[in-house]
Parts: structure tokens; sequence; C-alpha cells
């Protein structure tokens, strides 16, 4: 009795205690999914794939379709603070579940809130397009299946793409990427490799010297086999036929036939064949190479933009050896190798 009335007594006075975390947001439920598609109709996609691994160049492609609309890098999923950050707190779970709350039905308000802030920030674009079927393209390289996890407790009924670059010509990008930006990551040892990269660049353009650390080789290898391994799982076993991969290297070779396929598992009623010439011009173009040389000309000129093998050039013995040990397996899983002789 004594410990019940002290308990009402601080109650009286600090009120009720506050809970420090919140319960797991729920999904949405089918019937929720229905409601808000009254609001917002348009079907919803999204681009995945492993930074540099060529989701920029796909977003570009996929909005030629006079029925398709893509943007970039929203990273509803993909990169912290994501989405959920919204109500992830137990404050805003209590005012979402509040049993005086009669507009939450006795159910978390939690994944209709997400839902909705999504399909607004994409469906405004969209309508400004006049188009029906809209996505979002944002890279993942930290998060992997855990993407595909949050996505799938919203978007149950979205189409998933996830494209797929050979790992050795993503952790190219990504090297140069880091020396154009002249990234804060960038260590003593790395400084001194772009100062001889721009002093005499021709080592390092036949694999006599490498552009690389074993650190750097080995955090990007380890973050594209796991980024690559659990994106693929968790999208093949919750997305089931909405999930659709692409090798960048086939868009290369064969952009308007790898564009028809894509278009269609999105559901477009017709590809017409003069959106081929639109193809062709937009991979003629990279916006992203021409940031690059503004930004830093002497080290982006070094290396070609959106090709494929370039790191038959570039990697030296022991860069091979190192990737091997690391992502040698999934290279030969996806195709890329036959087996680790290479």
């Amino acid at each position: 009795m004594l410990s019940r009335l002290k308990a009402a007594a601080r109650m009286l006075i600090k009120g009720e205690p506050k809970k420090k975390t919140r319960n797991p947001i729920p999904a949405i439920t089918p019937e929720e999914v229905e409601e808000i598609k009254q609001f917002f109709p348009r079907d919803k996609f999204f681009i995945l794939g492993h930074a540099r691994s060529g989701t920029t160049l796909l977003m570009r492609l996929a909005r030629l379709h006079p029925e398709v609309h893509c943007n970039y890098q929203a990273h509803f999923f993909t990169r912290k603070p994501m989405l959920k950050s919204l109500v992830d707190s137990a404050e805003i779970e209590e005012w979402l579940t509040r049993k005086s709350n009669r507009w939450n039905h006795g159910r978390d308000l939690s994944p209709l809130v997400l839902r909705a802030s999504a399909d607004f920030i994409m469906e405004r674009d969209a309508a400004r397009e006049g188009k029906m079927i809209v996505g979002d393209k944002s890279p993942s390289s930290v998060i992997h299946g855990q993407v595909v996890r949050d996505m799938h407790l919203l978007y149950p009924d979205a189409k998933v793409i996830n494209i797929v670059r050979d790992g050795r010509d993503v952790l190219i990008s990504e090297r140069f990427r880091n020396f154009v930006e002249e990234s804060k990551f960038l260590t003593a040892e790395d400084k001194r490799i772009i100062s001889d990269l721009r002093v005499d660049s021709a080592p390092f353009s036949d694999g006599r010297r490498s552009i690389f650390t074993e650190s750097f080789i080995r955090n990007i290898a380890s973050r594209w086999v796991n980024d690559l391994t659990e994106t693929d799982a968790e999208s093949q076993k919750l997305y089931g036929g909405k999930y659709h991969t692409i090798c960048y290297e086939d868009l290369l070779q064969m952009p308007f036939e790898e564009m028809k396929k894509l278009w269609h598992f999105l559901g477009v009623k017709n590809v017409n064949a003069s959106l081929e010439e639109s193809v062709k011009t937009e991979m003629s173009s990279n916006p992203d190479g021409e940031w690059q040389a503004q930004r830093n000309e002497g080290i982006a000129s070094f290396l070609p933009k959106g090709q494929a093998g370039n790191w038959t050039r570039l990697f030296s013995e022991k860069d091979k050896a190192v990737f091997k040990e690391v992502a040698g397996a999934m290279l030969v899983k996806w195709g890329y190798e036959k087996d680790l002789n290479w």
C-alpha cells in the first residue's frame, strides 16, 4: 500500500514516467495501402544499388518514358536519419497511439504518417510532369538488407530495381570520387598517392603502382559484397516478382533493350520506338564526369567515366589478390568471372 501511495504521489508531482524507447514501427496493412492509394494513386518504384553502380544513369534513362518520372537522393530508407526518424521516438509513438486520439482507431498511425509523407514528396513531382508512375533512386553502401525491410514495411506494393556493377569498377569509381572531391576521409597515404599521380600518372595507368591502399580495397569490396548479398536476398524474399535486377554492363552494351525490359516491368502501356533515339542521346552525355572535371580537372581526366573494365588497366597484382580474397566469390556468382583465375 505504501509503495502505491508513493507511486501515486510521484505521478501527481512529476506526471507519468516517460518511456525511453519506442516499440518497432508496425507494417502498413493491406487495408491501409488501399486507403492511402485513394489520395496518392500513382504506382511507386525504388532504384537501389551500391554507390557508383550506375544508379544515376538508370534514373536519367527511366524518366525518358512519357509515363515514368524518377528523381533522386530522397534517401527514405538508405541514409540516416531516414524517413522513419519522423516518428522514431517514444514520445511520438505515445502521441500517435494515445487512446484519447480518436483518429487512430486504436492503431499506431506511424506507418500512415510515413507513407503519406513519402507519397506526397514523390507524387508532387510526378504531377508536375504529368506522369503516373513515379520512383526514387537512392544508392546504399552501408545499410544493406535493412533498406529493403524498412521499405517493405511501408511499400509492400512498390516495385524494386537493383542495379549491379562489377565491384572492381565500383572500387575505382569510388576511389576517384574521393580523390576529386578531396574527401575529408583521405589518409596521409591517400594524399601521397594523389600527389604522385599528379606528378606522373604513367605508373598508375598500367598497374605498376596502385591507386589504392589495402584498407580501402577491403572496406569498399566488403561493402559491395554485403550490400549485393543482402539487398538481393531480401528483395527476392519480400518482393518476388516485383523485384528486377539489371547489370550496368548490359545497360552500356544494349541500353534500349535493357530499358524496354525495365519499362515493361514498371507497367507502362507501350514503349515507342522513337524512345531509342532519346536513350542514345542520354547515353552520350555524362553530367557526373563533367562535374568532376570542373571540380578537379587534373585528377578527373585520368579516368574515363562510365566505362566498363577500367580495373583491367589500373589494378596492380596486389590489388587483384586482395580483391579476390574479399570479393572474388561474388564476382563468380554474378557472372563477372568464371573462377578466381583472373
